[in-house]
């Protein structure tokens, strides 16, 4: 009972086992070092076969598994320094969360961050554009949480308290020309433009359908 346990707690890397562990802890006994480092090699690719999912890792964390299995003492010519033994045990560093929380969480801390940009904006056309740009992000974001009772003037208003009043745009420009409907910004057609397109088509397509066999039929 006593050598189970001495064998259990022996086993440095359980995921390796104790039969790989044990050969490490004899390499680490050869008095040669020449044959400690081909034994080495060989055990390397032992682990690879013993462990298939270890083929897709990279070499030297396997090297740094085995120096990690020895306790720090194998001595041999690897082709990877030994890792310091002091990052081991030394816990990740404590990830920063930004400060403050989001006045509006559907639309997240990214858009408080590019109006913040966009008031710096200078230039009355490009300020606009960027407000577009962001209006039409935040219509993507409100959409999903709520795709019923929209209005393009939800999200001037929002616009303007996560600006502080800083940001404007006109709601009747913003609504004649769907500029918060990325599909349809590319084209800034009017009403009008497009009706004279479609007929323009209609008009067309009867000369091509019809050609020099149309006769005006008499009443």
């Amino acid at each position: 009972m006593e050598e189970k346990e001495k064998d259990k707690h022996s086993v440095i890397l359980k995921e390796y086992g104790k039969n790989i562990q044990k050969l490490v802890d004899y390499i680490s006994t050869v008095p040669d070092k020449a044959k400690r480092t081909e034994q080495a090699y060989t055990l390397v690719e032992l682990m690879k076969q013993l462990n298939p999912q270890l083929k897709i890792e990279n070499d030297q964390k396997l090297w740094d598994d085995l120096f990690i299995m020895s306790g720090f003492r194998l001595d041999v010519d690897s082709p990877f320094p030994m890792p310091e033994k002091e990052l081991l045990g030394k816990k990740p560093q404590v990830v920063g969360y930004p400060d403050g929380e989001v006045k509006f969480k559907h639309y997240g801390r990214n858009i408080e961050k590019l109006i913040e940009k966009a008031i710096e904006i200078e230039n009355d056309e490009e300020q606009e554009a960027a407000i577009v740009y962001i209006g039409q992000l935040m219509r993507s974001f409100h959409s999903t949480w709520n795709r019923e009772n929209f209005d393009d003037g939800i999200i001037i208003d929002d616009i303007k308290t996560l600006s502080k009043g800083k940001l404007h745009i006109d709601l009747e420009k913003v609504k004649e020309n769907a500029l918060f409907e990325s599909s349809t910004r590319r084209d800034f057609k009017t009403n009008t433009q497009e009706t004279t397109s479609n007929n323009n088509g209609r008009r067309g397509g009867k000369r091509r359908n019809n050609g020099g066999n149309y006769k005006k039929r008499r009443n």
